[in-house]
């Protein structure tokens, strides 16, 4: 059963690929895949057990997925010291602005629920 669910996985992001290099979106494949199968998973109103199972096997190995991005950081190391100072700077500016906008959305949220249960 885990190879049926791992097959479906797997056909979803081939789809997604498939329609990237198809429409020209410059959207990641993986990505359109994630979006096909939750429009799957939507209409068939659930997530079926094996999937879960299987995907819940997959999120236990997580770090596994993230050896080939650290052998990219290794092999580009001469690179990444030309390029340092960029690299810090964009880490540094996103990181302000993504806690910026996180403040934001719950001040909004904080605002939204506050509004709601002054209703009677």
């Amino acid at each position: 059963m885990v190879l049926r669910y791992l097959t479906l996985l797997l056909v979803c992001q081939l789809a997604g690929e498939a329609i990237r290099i198809g429409t020209g979106l410059p959207i990641p494949g993986p990505v359109i895949g994630m979006v096909l199968l939750f429009v799957g998973l939507l209409v068939r109103r659930g997530v079926p057990e094996g999937l879960q199972t299987t995907s819940g096997g997959i999120l236990q190995h997580l770090s596994l997925l993230f050896v080939p991005a650290g052998v990219g950081v290794m092999v580009h190391l001469p690179l990444l010291a030309d390029e340092w100072a960029p690299i810090v700077a964009s880490l540094i500016l996103s990181t302000v602005l993504t806690i910026a906008v996180t403040a934001l959305v719950m001040k909004g949220m904080g605002r939204l629920t506050q509004r709601g249960e002054d209703r009677p």
